[in-house]
């Protein structure tokens, strides 16, 4: 079959002309795109549904080869489902454009990460032939839920008995300058400001949830966060944002409720608990400052821990020198983003969250991913991946 650039791409343009916008689009047509081309392919894969008993909502197909000799399995992951079109006026082409202009493919979805997600269905294919003489098994993961934060497809396929545990994963988030190996991580929690409703008109009204609510914004806004840490080896700080609020309605009734959803990305030096004491703290003080008829609710929602893997840890050193071999020159990057390898960290699974061609306009207008750079990046991924599998062809 051939693997080549022209059927990377053209691939991946019936996938970016398929909408699957996280949370929005069914993600049936972008996955049966794939489940077609991996049949005719002749390539095993199965689908991934998301429940403790894998009976919920498609989130993902997943792709295994395994080896003909013992050895450890190794992953490639892209995502298939993508970021919302926002405002589609601002685009200059249509978001399902699937087309190529100038060496681009353009529309949502094409930098991050169809064409990464064709371009390891095409790698697994070009593995097949020759596994028996190699160690261990390539599994390749199209996750159709990774937009939402949910990360669907990637917990569905680590909850299968079925997987072979990975010893590492390398993800297909687009950029040729950097090979991320790490991310701060996060604690997110949803916070709940309590007040005395009235008329807003009243003789004393009260204050409301929304004014508390606003006490605290600033309080948060205001806390402390240590800078980077010198000695251990992070470069990112951790920081805290306020990033919705929520409360009132109408203008006349002053607001019993309003939440606040606070996000605090965090570093080795300052982890989840760390983060939730000072978001504890913030709410305790407004709620002197300002007594409320009952104490600010805390409810923590996501909790993933940073990661940052050395240059000679595996897949990173095996991707680093292969990219350099095909004349690319990355270096390592740790992220300020989250992403599915905090997730995977959580797990103990080692991952780069970062290799690809250039791009433009990711989670923007007039996305679109640099096909020149198409040969060298799959050469790396191809090289990286048999290196893994100790069949250096």
């Amino acid at each position: 079959m051939d693997d080549g650039p022209e059927s990377v791409t053209a691939l991946a343009r019936e996938l970016v002309r398929r909408p699957s916008r996280g949370g929005i689009d069914d993600y049936g047509p972008v996955l049966a795109v794939l489940e077609e081309w991996l049949t005719g392919a002749g390539l095993p894969h199965r689908r991934l549904y998301d429940g403790e008993d894998g009976g919920g909502a498609l989130v993902g197909l997943v792709v295994e080869v395994a080896g003909g000799l013992p050895g450890p399995w190794w992953v490639l992951d892209a995502c298939v489902d993508t970021a919302g079109f926002g405002d589609e006026d601002a685009w200059s082409f249509p978001p399902t454009a699937g087309d190529v202009v100038d060496g681009w493919l353009r529309g949502r979805g094409s930098a991050d990460s169809k064409l990464a997600a064709a371009l390891f269905c095409h790698l697994a294919a070009g593995v097949r032939p020759f596994a028996g003489e190699l160690r261990g098994g390539l599994a390749v993961l199209l996750d159709a839920d990774e937009h939402t934060g949910a990360f669907g497809g990637a917990r569905a396929y680590l909850a299968d008995p079925r997987t072979p545990r990975p010893a590492g994963v390398m993800i297909g988030y687009p950029g040729p300058d950097h090979v991320v190996v790490g991310g701060r991580g996060l604690w997110r929690a949803r916070l709940v400001v309590h007040a005395t409703a009235g008329h807003s008109g009243a003789r004393r009204p009260a204050l409301g949830a929304v004014s508390r609510a606003a006490r605290l914004v600033q309080l948060l806004d205001a806390a402390p966060l240590p800078d980077v840490r010198e000695g251990d080896g992070f470069p990112l700080p951790p920081r805290l944002t306020v990033t919705a609020v929520q409360g009132g309605e109408g203008f006349s009734v002053t607001p019993d409720r309003c939440e606040l959803n606070v996000d605090v990305r965090t570093t080795p030096s300052f982890g989840a608990d760390r983060a939730e004491t000072l978001v504890r703290g913030a709410a305790a003080d407004v709620d002197a400052e300002l007594p409320g008829p009952r104490p600010t609710d805390v409810h923590p929602e996501a909790s993933w821990p940073p990661f940052q893997l050395a240059e000679g840890e595996e897949p990173a050193a095996a991707l680093l020198a292969a990219a350099r071999e095909a004349g690319l020159a990355p270096r390592c990057k740790t992220a300020g983003p989250s992403n599915i390898g905090n997730l995977l960290a959580g797990e103990g699974i080692p991952a780069t969250a970062g290799f690809g061609v250039r791009h433009e306009g990711v989670h923007a207008a007039d996305e679109r991913a640099c096909l020149a750079d198409l040969p060298r990046v799959h050469a790396a991924y191809r090289r990286a991946v048999l290196r893994l599998m100790a069949g250096d062809r």
